[in-house]
């Protein structure tokens, strides 16, 4: 066959914005990547994966093959522009762009960060719209210089496809099936990362334990069914306790929930652990002669040498235990 029918013969290929960006972000600091993974969920052409480990950030690139890699300049363990370099020196990554993420705008650290072969430099945390927008627009350069024969357009849909199974599976493994919240496994990676995080930086941490009162009564009383639906709209009252990006609601066991609340003071989070035990009255969920309550427990603790976070979440145990002792549908508050 010659090189003309060859041409006539493939398939045309669709233009590069047609397809999905498939975003990398490697950062170590938990919070930062759920920021990022809000920012740009709902947007149908964006598929997300982060890294928290940048010794693993190679074979995940590898495994996720990416079209933009978000890359943080300080992480422990590597050098954020040494990182850079090395995804330029792989065939797999040498043409993958890479959009710097820095904690300030410095022209040294910039110019040091493209010499190293950054394709872009941003200020984290960027504005939602900026980032989305420098994805979108890295994404189609990436695949119009990688957009070089018809077999592309099939490999790239399977790779998608396989990418959102994993990406769903590792969210199932995080998330607890009956109230959509983060499950305990969940919880405990986040609390050790946080805990380490606000430690170095001298930052409080506010825990809300919260328990559902008299649930055994309940789904004695109503079945386990109507329970499971009475633990999911308490479980939507509780998330709505931890509207920001950094803050994480979990089920923490059966009718128990918790929150973490990071550079929050006790007063603040007893405040808002009030609001949440009002919420769920103010749900009217018939018990017996009254309505469903939740009692709560805060506590809060400058993380530092000598202290674990089993010592907040024991003090948030025990101020629960105290709200239930004192008559259940209350808060009561611990300072460590």
């Amino acid at each position: 066959m010659t090189g003309q029918s060859e041409a006539a013969a493939a398939p045309s290929l669709a233009p590069a914005e047609s397809y999905n960006s498939m975003v990398l972000l490697v950062d170590d600091q938990v919070l930062v990547c759920e920021a990022v993974r809000r920012a740009l969920a709902g947007e149908a052409d964006l598929d997300f994966h982060y890294c928290t480990n940048p010794l693993d950030a190679l074979r995940v690139a590898d495994e996720v093959k990416p079209t933009v890699i978000l890359q943080d300049l300080v992480m422990p363990g590597i050098d954020g522009l040494d990182l850079v370099r090395q995804y330029r020196g792989r065939a797999t990554t040498h043409a993958v762009p890479v959009i710097v993420l820095s904690t300030k705008e410095d022209p040294t650290t910039k110019s040091e960060a493209f010499q190293a072969g950054a394709n872009d430099y941003l200020v984290k945390l960027p504005d939602r719209v900026e980032l989305i927008a420098r994805i979108r627009y890295h994404t189609r350069a990436y695949l119009d210089h990688v957009q070089r024969d018809a077999a592309y357009a099939a490999l790239r849909e399977s790779q998608r496809q396989l990418m959102i199974a994993n990406l769903e599976l590792e969210r199932l493994t995080r998330i607890d099936g009956l109230t959509g919240l983060g499950n305990r496994r969940y919880f405990d990676e986040y609390i050790q990362a946080e805990w380490r995080r606000a430690a170095r930086t001298g930052t409080q941490m506010s825990l809300i334990m919260i328990d559902v009162d008299y649930f055994k009564r309940y789904n004695d009383t109503y079945g386990h069914l109507a329970g499971d639906e009475v633990l999911k709209k308490v479980a939507g009252v509780i998330q709505s306790g931890a509207s920001r990006p950094a803050d994480l609601a979990a089920r923490f066991g059966g009718e128990e929930f918790i929150i973490v609340l990071l550079d929050t003071p006790l007063e603040a989070a007893g405040m808002a652990a009030e609001r949440l035990v009002q919420r769920v009255r103010d749900l009217a969920i018939a018990h017996g002669d009254s309505y469903l309550t939740i009692s709560a427990g805060v506590a809060t603790v400058t993380p530092h040498e000598g202290l674990t976070p089993e010592s907040v979440i024991n003090a948030a145990d025990l101020a629960l235990f105290r709200a239930k002792s004192a008559g259940r549908a209350r808060v009561e508050l611990s300072n460590i």
